[in-house]
């Protein structure tokens, strides 16, 4: 299985240049690291290409800590049997 934990990591540190060490389970995209909706928008597309799955808007809406959106991966990768 993928190690979905290291993927997102890796997204945000490329997409947002933070630091690994700001990455954690409940760190908020938006409180914790500032980020607007517009980045929040390019972040749910990489996780869409690079996991080849569909977040859609209500969902995405509802991932608002690094933790619940690793979560919410892991569950559409198990749904496709990945």
């Amino acid at each position: 299985m993928r190690n979905v934990q290291a993927e997102v990591a890796r997204i945000l540190i490329e997409k947002l240049g933070i630091a690994e060490s700001e990455i954690n389970p409940d760190t908020n995209f938006v409180k914790d690291l500032g980020i607007d909706s517009l980045d929040y928008a390019e972040i749910v597309m990489d996780f869409e290409q690079t996991f080849d799955i569909r977040i859609p808007d209500e969902d995405a809406e509802k991932l608002s800590t690094i933790g619940a959106a690793i979560s919410y991966i892991e569950n559409k990768l198990k749904e496709k049997g990945q």
